[in-house]
């Protein structure tokens, strides 16, 4: 099959990217798969920042921006197959075959039903995100938890490291790391995190250097390292050493698009057994059990005070980082590739 794969978003190389690009790395094992991007280095850069085997993906000219609906129309009927990362609309395609994806939970989509009867299937990335989209949409939509690559634990020897992975940008404070800064400094100076050190790393684009310089004031005299674009190997290493995984996107909001859709990043760090204490938000209520496999909280003090259990209690953190890699284990890759297989029988067999 000829198949297109296309995410507005491709440039943040971002969570949702990882879930678009590792359908397109398992489907062109066996399929020609074409991603639809101007910049012919973001294969480049996703692979640094994934660690994907992208070799076999072939990059085109970006149909869907800046053509009218009729040429765009006409270059979609050579694909086999798109498989499509919404923005809040759907996209005009005229491909024997088409696939909605929704990572944000929109409460209402640009529908149009001729468009939408192009589409034999609707894929969310947890029942969070299919619970508040649009009814339109998500009465024909299925879950499909995003893959998470599984972090191989080389030793056992955790340091006194408190990790949070996620982009850097304003646009919602999307990950709120200032949260996060003014919770440290308030451990810090209550002596409950004396010794202990902040890492904050995550994607960066050129747009959002304003709130990078924020955050680096608001953390300046604290031990926080502050890491923007980090390399895949880099993460990998931070996620092996901390024992502790903190997360508040989502705090403070009220509309579903603001929160944590999912939570690829919290699944990686218990995959390497770092303890995830994180936002009772979204769909990290699908993936952490509080007191079982890490801790979810309302507010800030609860943060603070879930964390001092575990500094406080080692045996309380072994248990909960052996049961968080236990859980991890539920989100694999192999499992997410399979579901998109079946998908694909399913669809081609109508």
């Amino acid at each position: 099959m000829n198949i297109g794969i296309y995410s507005p978003y491709l440039d943040s190389v971002s969570g949702g990217e990882r879930y678009m690009l590792t359908v397109a790395a398992h489907w062109s094992k066996k399929h020609t798969v074409t991603v639809f991007w101007d910049d012919t280095s973001i294969l480049e850069r996703a692979k640094e920042r994934f660690g994907l085997d992208l070799t076999n993906i072939k990059i085109t000219r970006n149909i869907f921006w800046g053509n009218n609906v009729f040429k765009k129309l006409f270059l979609t009927r050579q694909y086999d197959m798109i498989f499509f990362l919404s923005d809040g609309s759907i996209p005009s395609t005229l491909a024997k075959y088409n696939i909605l994806h929704y990572q944000v939970p929109f409460p209402a989509v640009g529908y149009s039903a001729v468009k939408f009867s192009r589409y034999q299937a609707v894929v969310c990335n947890s029942e969070f995100t299919k619970r508040f989209l649009d009814i339109r949409v998500s009465n024909r939509a299925m879950v499909i938890y995003p893959p998470v690559h599984s972090i191989e634990v080389v030793n056992s020897k955790k340091e006194q490291l408190i990790l949070s992975v996620g982009r850097f940008t304003d646009f919602h404070t999307a990950k709120k790391q200032h949260v996060l800064i003014e919770a440290f400094a308030q451990g810090m100076k209550d002596k409950k995190l004396k010794e202990w050190k902040l890492i904050l790393a995550g994607g960066l684009l050129p747009t959002d250097q304003n709130y990078l310089a924020r955050l680096k004031e608001k953390a300046k005299g604290l031990p926080i390292i502050i890491k923007p674009n980090v390399s895949h190997d880099q993460l990998v290493d931070y996620y092996r050493r901390a024992s502790i995984y903190w997360h508040a996107a989502g705090y403070g909001e009220t509309d579903p698009r603001w929160m944590e859709h999912f939570g690829i990043t919290t699944v990686e760090a218990m995959s390497a057994g770092t303890v995830p204490v994180v936002f009772a938000g979204g769909g990290q209520r699908e993936i952490v059990e509080d007191g079982k496999n890490g801790f979810l909280w309302e507010h800030p003090s609860d943060l603070l005070k879930q964390t001092s259990i575990l500094v406080d209690d080692p045996k309380k953190r072994e248990a909960l980082r052996k049961a968080a890699i236990k859980r991890s284990r539920d989100f694999g890759e192999d499992a997410f590739c399979a579901a998109f297989d079946r998908l694909l029988e399913r669809i081609m067999a109508v």
